[in-house]
């Protein structure tokens, strides 16, 4: 959530900077800058009508004091309607930083000022490409029908018992899902990061604090008896851990991965993009997560990019990096990096991680603070995650890239975690 002194101190330069992300900010921003000057306006007559609530109360001590009830019972309705006519003007306030509220958290976060122009996934920007792609002497067959000769991945049981987008991993597929997460966890911890394991749902706040409502509505299960979500990445709880916490300036850097299960209705999403894995209702991901001091936010941004890019070195799999561009960069984030790699059967790039900075956007609606030595008021920490790794479109490119016409080669890093080498 943008800062209202962010908006109010600067409202062409947001209404400029939300055109990168293709957001149109300028009827918003005005409504903000309205309600702002209304409030400021309110707020002196609670001021004044304490300030003289006071200077009565003295006077009715006085009169009291020198025996003139009379007056001094005067004194005390004409102090009693104040007091009423306060409680009027502060529940408008309320009602007004209500509404402030409810406009700011329709803006979306400011793009950094790297971020490239562009409307779709097609104008995102090409950073890095690595790995070795992979060569066959026969045509390969794409993982869903891998998973099918091989009986690892149910979809059609999936369907019965849920619907699409809920897959039955089976046999040896059910552990080469466990060992691509506890291959993950263990990288994360190596580098740093605590490992926790988060609730699955969480309440209102915590969504509406790391940004997933009013945005993603409609993309969040919803448990409507209790006012639960469920939650789309472990991200959303995680982050939520620190919600109206006040951190040390010597606390930075935060660092947590944990692994859950995530859930997205992916509304609206059909065809043969979404076949197999390629997209899923519901899948397995591990997140990291880090709280940074804003002046090394961008380092530990890199810092991160490089930790997921290690992962999918690890695994063998050909993968480029991207810079996001306006129109595809998220409400929350200021700069996201997206890896894809490659799926020798499909013949495509396929995204597997976003990692991203979210600077003070996810931070002010967390209330989510640090004492530091420079200021003498509590600062914004800045708030970053990434995926490290989501499963489902990582287990899809194992399969089809390391596919042979005897069966399916098992990456080298994950062989300890499962006690095989092939699927056969």
């Amino acid at each position: 959530m943008l800062t209202i002194k962010q908006i109010t101190n600067n409202p062409q330069e947001i209404i400029d900077r939300l055109k990168i992300k293709n957001f149109d900010a300028q009827k918003i921003v005005n409504q903000i800058i309205e309600i702002d000057t209304v409030k400021r306006q309110t707020q002196k007559k609670v001021d004044d009508l304490k300030a003289e609530q006071n200077k009565i109360a003295k006077k009715i001590g006085l009169l009291f004091k020198n025996k003139k009830i009379v007056e001094a019972n005067k004194a005390k309705t004409t102090a009693s309607n104040l007091k009423t006519a306060t409680k009027e003007v502060e529940k408008y306030f309320s009602q007004l930083d209500e509404q402030m509220y409810n406009c700011i958290v329709e803006l979306p976060n400011i793009p950094h000022q790297s971020v490239p122009l562009g409307k779709s996934d097609a104008d995102n920007e090409l950073i890095k490409k690595g790995g070795k792609m992979p060569t066959f002497d026969f045509k390969p067959l794409p993982h869903w029908e891998l998973t099918k000769k091989y009986d690892i991945i149910d979809f059609e049981l999936g369907n019965k018992l849920t619907g699409s987008g809920f897959p039955v991993y089976k046999g040896k597929g059910a552990k080469i899902q466990r060992a691509l997460i506890n291959f993950f966890l263990d990288e994360g911890e190596k580098a740093g990061y605590q490992e926790i394991m988060p609730p699955l749902l969480v309440n209102k706040d915590s969504a509406y604090a790391t940004g997933q409502l009013p945005d993603k509505d409609g993309q969040m299960y919803h448990a409507t008896e209790d006012n639960f979500y469920l939650i789309p990445t472990a991200e959303v709880p995680i982050t939520n851990i620190y919600r109206n916490v006040i951190l040390d300036e010597k606390d930075f850097p935060v660092k947590m991965t944990g692994y859950t299960p995530c859930f997205r209705r992916e509304a609206g999403s059909y065809g043969k993009d979404v076949r197999g894995l390629n997209r899923l209702h519901q899948f397995d991901k591990v997140e990291i997560v880090q709280l940074q001091n804003p002046e090394k936010s961008y380092e530990t941004l890199d810092e991160m990019v490089s930790h997921v890019e290690n992962l999918i070195i690890k695994l063998d799999l050909p993968y480029r990096i991207v810079k996001l561009c306006g129109g595809d960069l998220s409400f929350t984030s200021a700069l996201t990096y997206d890896f894809e790699v490659y799926s020798a059967a499909q013949e495509k790039w396929l995204e597997v991680s976003s990692v991203s900075n979210f600077e003070a956007f996810q931070s002010n609606r967390l209330k989510l603070r640090y004492k530091s030595k420079n200021s003498k008021k509590n600062q914004l920490a800045h708030t970053l995650n990434g995926s490290a790794l989501a499963l489902p479109r990582i287990l899809a490119t194992i399969l089809e890239n390391n596919q042979t016409k005897d069966g399916i080669k098992i990456p080298e890093v994950l062989v300890p975690f499962i006690g095989f080498d092939n699927i056969k």
